[in-house]
């Protein structure tokens, strides 16, 4: 059965009123416009100049009314104040009472206007066109025209001269209404905006496809030294200015240009006293793979091959080793019981002396891979905390060198007790490498991955403690070294190539990466997932550990 639909009824007089109302608000709409348009007809019969001039500029649509208040009286009341720009645009008011010239013009002194920039009221230029950001070059010139004379002559000047209108100006780096004192740390010229300024142009993809701009430059300050320290709050770090300059940019190819190769001595000694006298700087913006020299390269791809190898190993071994162990344990018919030891017979793992020193060197390796990791990647969520304590202070560099100094200092500490106390240097010789451990070590990882099916017997003092202790004064010596040349670079760049730098930021990064995760998959199974010594190895508190017992009493 069909269902009808019936449209619902409206009272007629519900529905005249209606009509009526919205009738009644069309005519005052019209009335309203007729009233503004005979205003402005009015006004132009005595102002026809005026009108003229309004008509082309960018307050075209607006009424006279609106900034003439009261002259719809005629004649004219006397002493109307005049109409004030701000009344409409509050923002840019506020903007330009923070700035330079607001203050300047505060203070009495001599300072910009709104006409000044944007023409008289009645003949104000339309700020969207290519003609008036073009003429902000000349407007500035009014007052700086030094500064405006080095732009003109700069790779922007030119740039915009040639009729490439997206060419940074004024305005693009210091602001608009809002335009801040370089000393001011609000300022987008301040030094700790300076990376933001110039990457929002250099940092763009899009400009530097259109105009074969090298599209690698922000990415490879940041990973540079410079970035890095620019990252940690560091505020008298070099940034792009430093080097390239303010107004007075050349192409590195011009003689006059500071980032020219003959130049660059005198460039980076400004900060670097003696650097480029004895070796010539090499490129800074060193993308990777790009534009590195062949030792940096080689270091890179050296890292690049061991780390996932040496990682790679020891999953596969310590994977292997769980599995056994979790279905001896758990899934075979008849589990290995575990043989409680007396505890006079425990041997002891480390002495008290040892204990020491291992809690001092776990707190400050913590401090330094998180430290270290938060220079690198600062917009990572692990590393905001360390954010909240920086403000005009580098929190994350001193807390790095802080923690570094640390670690060097337990690692001379521990070599210094081995000659100094015979009952250690005793006790460490267990640690000495054997020709037997190679073999050990294979038919253990063997056995793990199931190429051999009898456990062989694991050495009290076996390849897994010793390969993590050689692996710890290797991995300490390696970033010592690299650490304290990036940390003395003044000195190394008076000396040594600035490659040395280069190649020491590289094996500083790679060898941290790699001592990370050898901790977690390496170390810390052995002392934590091991299931012979789940949920934790108490040898580091209490001395000794059950562990090779176990294995030997089975």
């Amino acid at each position: 059965m069909r269902k009808r639909f019936h449209a619902v009824s409206v009272p007629a007089p519900a529905w005249v009123a209606g009509a009526i109302i919205h009738s009644f608000i069309a005519l005052l709409l019209l009335a309203g416009m007729a009233i503004s348009a005979c205003a402005e007809e009015t006004c132009n019969a005595c102002h026809e100049e005026q009108a003229k001039k309004i008509a082309k500029s960018a307050h075209n649509s607006t009424a006279c009314g609106t900034c003439h208040v009261r002259h719809n009286e005629y004649p004219h009341p006397a002493k109307i104040a005049k109409p004030v720009c701000t009344e409409c645009h509050t923002q840019q008011g506020a903007d330009y009472t923070l700035s330079v010239h607001g203050q300047a013009a505060k203070k009495g002194g001599a300072a910009p206007d709104c006409s000044l920039c944007h023409g008289a009221a009645h003949e104000l230029l339309n700020t969207k066109v290519a003609n008036f950001r073009t003429s902000v070059i000349d407007t500035c010139a009014m007052c700086h025209t030094d500064v405006v004379d080095q732009y003109r002559k700069s790779v922007h000047g030119k740039a915009l001269a040639a009729g490439i209108t997206q060419a940074p100006l004024c305005t693009d780096c210091h602001g608009e209404h809002r335009i801040l004192s370089h000393s001011d740390q609000e300022s987008s010229v301040a030094p700790g905006h300076i990376r933001d300024t110039c990457g929002n142009c250099h940092g763009n993809v899009t400009l530097a496809s259109k105009f074969g701009l090298p599209a690698d430059r922000l990415m490879s300050f940041d990973a540079s030294f410079h970035g890095l320290a620019g990252k940690a709050g560091n505020e008298t770090v070099a940034n792009c200015a430093s080097c390239h300059g303010v107004h007075n940019i050349l192409p590195s190819k011009d003689p006059l240009a500071s980032t020219n190769p003959k130049n660059l001595a005198k460039t980076c000694g400004k900060c670097h006293a003696g650097a480029g006298q004895r070796f010539a700087i090499t490129p800074v913006h060193l993308a990777e793979g790009e534009g590195e020299s062949i030792p940096v390269k080689f270091v890179r791809e050296f890292y690049l091959m061991v780390i996932p190898l040496t990682i790679g190993l020891m999953l596969l071994h310590n994977g292997g080793d769980f599995t056994r162990k979790l279905f001896r344990y758990r899934f075979a018919k008849r589990a290995t019981d575990r043989i409680a030891v007396p505890k006079a017979l425990r041997e002891v793992r480390m002495l008290p002396f040892e204990r020491v020193q291992h809690a001092v060197l776990v707190v400050s390796f913590i401090a330094l891979v998180w430290t270290g990791f938060a220079l690198k990647y600062p917009d990572q969520w692990w590393a905001r905390p360390l954010l909240f304590w920086e403000g005009r202070n580098p929190f994350r560099e001193i807390a790095h060198r802080v923690a570094a100094c640390v670690f060097i200092g337990i690692s001379v500490t521990h070599f210094l007790s081995l000659i100094v106390s015979r009952k250690l240097r005793k006790h460490w010789m267990v640690m000495l490498p054997k020709a037997g451990d190679i073999k050990e070590a294979a038919a253990h990882l063997s056995y793990n991955v199931g190429l051999r099916k009898v456990r062989p017997k694991l050495s009290a003092h076996g390849y897994v403690e010793k390969a993590e202790y050689w692996a710890v004064i290797w991995g300490a010596i390696v970033m010592a070294v690299s650490g304290i040349m990036l940390w003395a670079n003044n000195l190394m760049l008076r000396f040594l190539p600035k490659t040395w730098l280069d190649i020491a930021t590289s094996v500083h990064f790679y060898e941290a990466v790699l001592a990370t995760l050898a901790i977690i998959v390496w170390h810390f199974y052995s002392v934590i997932f091991d299931p012979d010594v789940y949920p934790l190895d108490t040898a580091w508190l209490t001395g000794v550990s059950v562990k090779e017992h176990e294995q030997e009493h089975e």
